[in-house]
C-alpha cells in the first residue's frame, strides 16, 4: 500500500531581526499554529512539519539545504509573516531541490476594525511580504505553485492537498527503478524516447532484462505460491468451473499464477516500481502476462505494453498521487470510436491489461485466444469500467524536451452489452466534444497508450509537469483548436530559446 502519510512538507515562514523580539515570537506562535492546522486538515494527505521562522541568509540557506538532504520531505511551504528581504533568499533557493508551494496567506482572515493599529500592521505583513518573495522566485525562474487565500479556507486546503499529491508522485520517482522486459514493440515510434535523458530530467532509470532473465524466476516458483494464488483467484473473481481447479481449462489460470507469482518476486528483488514487456518477446513464457500485470498494477506497480516505459511511468506516478482517493489509476489505451453524431465515444481498452481497481463492481476472471504473440490463451480480468469524470494522460519525447498531455473525459455507463469482447473496458467521451479532443490530441502528438485516472484533476498533473519542468498541454472543456495549435507553436519557440 503506498502511504502518503510517511511523506513530510515543511512548513517555512520568512521574517527578519528587524521587528524585535516580542514581533519574531508572535510570528513563530502564529507559524506554528498554522502549520499544525494544515497538519491536522483531513485535506492534506501528508504530514506538515512546522520549521522554526528564518531571519537570515544564513538560515534560509541551512534550512533549504536539510530539506535537500531530509529523506521524507518532499517539498516545502513557503510564507512571508512579515517583510523578508528577498535577497537573503537567493543562496538558499538556488539549491533548493525540492518542490515549493508559496502559500500567500495572513494568520488572520479578517482585518480587526476597530482595533487595528501600526505594531498590527508591523506583524501581519504578508501582503506585501509575500509579493518581495515572490519577485525574486520569478526572477531566479524557479518552479513553483502560488495559493491565495486564508489557510483555514477549503479552496485552500484542496490546492495543497493536490499540490502535496503531486510533490509525492515526483518524489517516488527520484531513484525509482522500472524495468523493460525486452525492448520496444518493433518500428513503433511514440512508446520509445531517451531513457538518459528521462533519468536527467525525471529521475527515474530503466533498464532492459531479456525475458529469459524473468523466465528463470518464473520456471523456479513453488507449488505452494501457485496454490495460494489460484485460491485468491477463486474467492475474489467470477470463474466459470472449466477454471477452477479440477476444471477442463484449468491449466490457463495455473500458467498465469504461476507468471504472477514470478513476476512479482523480480520485481521485489530488484525493487523495481514498475514494468513494461511485448508480446513480440515471449520466448520461453507459455503465455501473455495478463491478469498478472493487472494485479500488479492494483497493487501499486506502473505498467504498459509493448515496451512503453514512459506510460509505466506515469501511471507509477498516477499510483501514487492516487492514493487513498475513491476510484483508480490504470495503464490505458484508445482503441475504437462509436462515430453516431448524436453520441459520439471512444472505447478505451487493450489486449489483457487494464487494472482491475477501474472496475464497476467485481471482475470476472477469463481465458480465450489472444490472436497475436502465437502463445498460449492467456488469462485476464474482465469488466466494464465505471462514468463519471476522468482524464487521459500521456508523456510523449518531442526530441527537445518531453511533453505531458492531458485530456479530460467524461465515462458513461456502457450503452450495449458486449458479449464478445474478452477485455476490460471503458467508454469516455473526449472533451470538449469529440471531433476537437481528439484532433487536439493528435496535433500535440499525444501517444495511444495513457495512464486513466478516475481521481485526479488536470491541477495535479500541471503542478506534476510544473516540478518535473517539462511543457504541459491541457485538451479540456474550453479547448478550442485554433489557440491550442498557437500554443503548440508558441511552445516550440519558447524551447527553441
Amino acid at each position: 500500500m503506498i502511504d502518503l502519510k510517511t511523506f513530510e512538507v515543511w512548513f517555512i515562514t520568512g521574517s527578519q531581526h528587524l521587528y524585535g523580539e516580542e514581533t519574531l515570537k508572535l510570528v513563530a506562535e502564529h507559524s506554528q499554529h498554522i502549520a499544525n492546522g494544515l497538519n491536522g486538515a483531513s485535506q492534506v494527505p501528508v504530514k506538515v512539519i512546522y520549521k522554526p521562522v528564518v531571519k537570515t541568509p544564513e538560515e534560509i540557506y541551512a534550512t533549504l539545504q536539510e530539506a535537500n538532504s531530509a529523506p521524507n520531505c518532499i517539498g516545502i511551504i513557503t510564507w512571508m509573516h512579515t517583510f523578508s528581504p528577498a535577497k537573503m533568499w537567493i543562496r538558499g533557493l538556488s539549491i533548493l531541490q525540492k518542490p515549493m508551494l508559496h502559500l500567500h496567506t495572513q494568520y488572520n482572515r479578517d482585518i480587526p476594525w476597530s482595533s487595528i493599529d501600526m505594531d498590527f500592521m508591523n506583524l501581519n505583513q504578508s501582503a506585501h511580504g509575500d509579493r518581495e518573495f515572490g519577485f525574486m522566485v520569478s526572477r531566479m525562474r524557479k518552479n513553483r505553485k502560488v495559493v491565495v487565500g486564508h489557510w483555514q479556507d477549503p479552496e485552500v486546503l484542496e490546492q495543497i492537498n493536490t499540490w502535496s499529491r503531486a510533490a509525492a508522485g515526483w518524489y517516488d520517482w527520484q531513484g525509482a527503478k522500472f524495468v523493460r522486459f525486452g525492448d520496444n514493440m518493433r518500428y513503433v515510434a511514440v512508446t520509445d524516447g531517451d531513457k538518459v535523458e528521462a533519468e536527467l530530467k525525471f529521475g527515474f532509470s530503466v533498464n532492459t532484462h531479456g525475458i529469459g532473465d524473468l523466465v528463470k524466476v518464473i520456471n523456479e516458483v513453488s507449488e505452494q505460491e501457485i496454490d495460494t494464488l489460484i485460491g485468491e483467484y477463486e474467492a475474489t473473481y467470477t470463474m466459470a468451473d472449466a477454471l477452477k481447479k479440477g476444471g477442463e481449462s484449468h491449466s490457463s489460470v495455473y500458467e498465469a499464477a504461476k507468471i504472477e507469482a514470478g513476476l512479482r518476486k523480480f520485481l521485489q528483488d530488484g525493487n523495481f516500481k514498475g514494468f513494461s514487456d511485448t508480446f513480440e518477446d515471449l520466448h520461453g513464457m507459455i503465455q501473455l502476462p495478463g491478469i498478472a500485470a493487472q494485479r500488479l498494477m492494483a497493487d501499486g506497480y506502473g505498467f504498459a505494453g509493448e515496451g512503453d516505459w514512459k506510460t509505466a511511468a506515469l501511471v507509477r506516478a498516477c499510483k501514487v498521487m492516487g492514493a487513498g482517493l475513491e476510484g483508480g489509476n490504470a495503464f490505458m489505451e484508445d482503441y475504437t470510436y462509436h462515430f453516431d453524431p448524436n453520441n459520439a465515444l471512444v472505447l478505451g481498452s487493450h489486449m489483457l491489461e487494464v487494472d482491475a481497481s477501474l472496475a464497476n463492481g467485481k471482475a470476472a476472471l477469463e481465458v480465450h485466444p489472444l490472436g497475436i504473440g502465437g502463445k498460449a490463451d492467456p488469462a485476464r480480468l474482465v469488466f466494464n469500467v465505471a462514468g463519471g469524470q476522468a482524464l487521459n494522460a500521456s508523456i510523449v519525447d518531442m526530441g527537445n524536451r518531453f511533453r505531458l498531455i492531458v485530456n479530460e473525459v467524461e465515462a458513461i455507463e456502457p450503452i450495449e452489452d458486449l458479449p464478445n469482447l474478452p477485455v476490460a473496458r471503458v467508454l469516455w467521451k473526449p472533451y470538449p466534444d469529440m471531433k476537437t479532443g481528439c484532433a487536439a490530441w493528435i496535433y500535440a502528438g499525444g501517444a495511444h497508450h495513457t495512464a486513466y485516472s478516475q481521481n485526479l484533476t488536470a491541477e495535479h498533473m500541471q503542478d506534476f509537469a510544473d516540478m518535473a519542468g517539462i511543457e504541459f498541454v491541457l485538451i479540456g472543456k474550453d479547448t478550442r483548436l485554433d489557440q491550442l495549435r498557437n500554443e503548440l507553436r508558441w511552445n516550440d519557440a519558447a524551447y527553441k530559446l
